[in-house]
């Protein structure tokens, strides 16, 4: 009978405002992506999406909050690729499980990483680095914003891929670490685009290649990781739209085509391409298949790199 009332209540919903949890404070880079997935959702389904900011935890308490609300379609939650695949993998405490709690809805936007040195360091390309941390064991340092943190993980994938031995440095956040590359103290590092662009256009950082499947819309002229010699490297942050698990599969289907019609819309690919990103839709079962690809992936780097968080 519930299965036969779905489509009736996809068809008039939604019937109130809708809210999206945001797992992070105002400003930075997932509030600027919700606020702009909330505008076009509010202009497509004709109802209010109001973002509701719960930072806190690294995202945990966000996520509670939204895998805890009722599964009625009216509390959404935007996904990010550190708190929905990467934290289940360094750490057995989180109280939620990605999969289990949350019904995907769609892919939302990726973020590629992008691989930057100092450009004193003797290298024009991916081959030419791993040739001489090669030749130089242990003598190349990788600054990053923290262990377990993206960045630190894109280091530790080009380095089980290619064998070489190069020295992780954490800091407390992303900032120090540009700074200490730029000054020559770190060799170098991945980055999200926004933040060290205005650095490699000033000549301050050298780019050697994008993380990501497929170049960046910022920087047509610089190669992928796998193109550059590492075949099947891939490493890009991602954001997702998620709904608390058990909601209807009419209302997240109806969620879904909204989504992907929005993001096609040219001011969202231009909003997101400003902010160093690129729209990326899927179905909801795409972006499912996708997490549990990528969960195996960086699960063994995180093995073989002996990262674990608690």
């Amino acid at each position: 009978m519930l299965a036969c009332l779905w489509p009736v209540v996809a068809q008039s919903y939604p019937t109130k405002p809708i809210r999206l949890v945001v797992t992070y404070p105002p400003g930075g880079n997932a509030d600027l992506v919700g606020r702009a997935v909330a505008g076009k959702l509010a202009e497509l389904m004709g109802q209010q999406v109001v973002v509701d900011n719960r930072g806190g935890a690294g995202g945990v308490i966000g996520t509670m909050i939204a895998a805890q609300a009722a599964p009625d379609g009216y509390t959404l939650m935007l996904g990010t690729s550190a708190g929905m695949m990467l934290g289940p993998l360094l750490s057995s405490t989180l109280p939620y499980d990605a999969l289990r709690d949350f019904a995907p809805v769609s892919k939302v936007m990726v973020l590629p990483q992008l691989l930057v040195i100092n450009p004193q360091l003797p290298a024009k390309n991916v081959k030419e680095l791993v040739a001489l941390a090669k030749a130089k064991p242990g003598m190349l340092n990788a600054g990053s914003s923290g262990v377990g943190t993206p960045n630190h993980l894109g280091i530790e994938l080009l380095k089980s891929m290619t064998g070489v031995n190069i020295v992780h440095v954490p800091y407390k956040g992303g900032g120090q670490a540009i700074t200490d590359l730029i000054g020559g103290q770190m060799h170098l590092a991945f980055s999200s685009v926004p933040a060290v662009l205005p650095h490699v256009k000033a000549g301050r950082l050298a780019a050697l290649a994008v993380g990501s499947a497929k170049r960046s819309v910022a920087l047509p002229g610089v190669p992928t990781v796998a193109e550059s010699g590492v075949a099947g490297f891939e490493y890009s942050a991602w954001n997702g739209l998620f709904a608390p698990a058990r909601t209807p599969p009419a209302i997240v289907a109806r969620l879904n085509s909204e989504l992907v019609k929005g993001l096609a819309a040219p001011d969202i690919h231009q909003r997101f391409i400003a902010n160093g990103g690129e729209p990326s839709s899927s179905s909801p079962e795409e972006l499912r298949r996708y997490m549990i690809e990528e969960s195996a992936r960086w699960a063994k780097t995180i093995k073989v790199a002996g990262i674990r968080i608690e």
